[in-house]
């Protein structure tokens, strides 16, 4: 080993069975030389210290903390990765933006105002018909808006005209009567009370929210919108159900389109929400879950037990896809019995949700098939089945006092 020292320094080599140290004066430059046995050494260790042979010691040197190092490297690479992409975010936006200005100076129909949010789902269309199908929708949806805002202005205008001609002519336009208004508000008071009284005495109903992956974004959009119709028209009922979104993760996009419709009035709806399965909630001998490719079919309505429904919209109908969820969870199914009571004509046995909270609801009111089958589509089948038919299959439901 050849080594060329200027200033003092002590070389040590530490070897298995000696050791020895080298001192240079200050001085004139000069070689050192070094030499070592032919027979290898099984470990060595070359110390280069700047202090004196007296102040030297064989301590072990300090060792470099590579996991902090390591630890400070990925957090400046990850600072730099978050603001590329935010930059690379905001100029892919704006470029959407000024794609969506050409296509309306070229004469395409597309809405006048559009959102942070609709310009994301936007850049998530593949395909360039996919866009401008994307876009008439919002162009649509905004025209809609636009004319329902003229309608109520126009009804404003004319109540106006109505109270101005009727203080001219001397009259009011009120009349005495006997009978109280029933104001809106007060509808809404006597439909929450139910509904509170459900969530603590009523029979549950559960819908499953485990199905966002496999849908789209437009068809969760509209799963989202029979979920609230579907809420609607339980809390309006004279016996509602205690309705329970089970598999609903916080921030998902399930979540999140629902706190989007909602707004404030989500953390004060009437229904319980949970991202535990139902499976954990319930017990599992007490839930049935409804799906149309059961081999099951559902003679009566149980009030005892558990009912589960998908909430799914799928346009492409994956077959079996709620059947192979539950017989995985090892779950009870059924499905309605539309081929006994409807002479069924076209399309597939899927139901919206909205449309099967009604059908539960009338039989559980009712328990008579004739009446909760009224609300399938009539599109779907020719004609009902002869009433001897139903009324071999109605249910006796047992009556029960219901507090308003």
């Amino acid at each position: 080993v050849h080594v060329s020292v200027k200033a003092s320094c002590v070389v040590a080599c530490m070897l298995p069975s000696q050791s020895f140290l080298v001192a240079m004066q200050k001085g004139t430059k000069k070689d050192l030389f070094l030499t070592t046995p032919q027979k290898p050494f099984p470990c060595r260790t070359l110390i280069l210290s700047p202090t004196p042979k007296k102040q030297f010691s064989s301590n072990p040197t300090e060792k470099l903390d590579l996991d902090g190092w390591k630890n400070v490297m990925k957090s400046g690479m990850q600072e730099e990765v978050s603001e590329t992409s935010e930059s690379e975010k905001d100029s892919t936006l704006a470029a959407t933006r000024e794609l969506v200005e050409m296509w309306r100076l070229a004469g395409v129909f597309v809405p006048e105002n559009i959102s942070e949010e609709e310009l994301k789902t936007l850049m998530e269309c593949s395909t360039k018909s996919s866009k401008k199908k994307y876009l008439k929708f919002l162009a649509c949806k905004e025209k809609l808006k636009k004319a329902s805002k003229a309608k109520q202005e126009k009804r404003r205008e004319a109540k106006m005209e109505r109270l101005e001609k009727a203080k001219e002519n001397g009259t009011s336009e009120m009349k005495n009567t006997f009978l109280l208004k029933f104001w809106s508000r007060s509808f809404d008071k006597v439909y929450n009370w139910r509904t509170a009284q459900a969530m603590i005495f009523g029979q549950p109903l559960v819908f499953d929210m485990a199905y966002e992956n496999y849908m789209s974004r437009r068809e969760m959009e509209n799963t989202v919108n029979q979920l609230m119709e579907t809420e609607g028209w339980n809390r309006r009922a004279v016996d509602p159900f205690h309705l329970h979104y089970c598999n609903l993760k916080v921030d998902s996009p399930y979540h999140k389109e629902f706190v989007k419709r909602y707004g404030e009035a989500w953390d004060n709806l009437l229904v319980t929400v949970t991202e535990q399965s139902h499976t954990d909630v319930f017990p599992r001998d007490k839930l049935i879950y409804l799906t149309a490719d059961s081999p099951n079919v559902m003679k009566t309505f149980e009030h005892d037990k558990i009912y589960i429904v998908g909430s799914m919209v799928d346009r492409s109908i994956q077959t079996g896809l709620s059947l192979a969820h539950a017989k995985r969870l090892k779950l009870t199914t059924q499905r309605l019995p539309l081929e006994r009571y409807l002479q069924w004509e076209m399309g597939a046995k899927n139901l919206t949700i909205d449309q099967m909270i009604r059908i539960l609801l009338t039989l559980k009111d009712t328990g008579d098939w004739m009446e909760a089958l009224k609300f399938v589509p009539k599109r779907k089948y020719k004609a009902f089945s002869d009433e001897s038919v139903y009324s071999k299959y109605k249910t006796n439901t047992q009556s029960r006092t219901k507090i308003f």
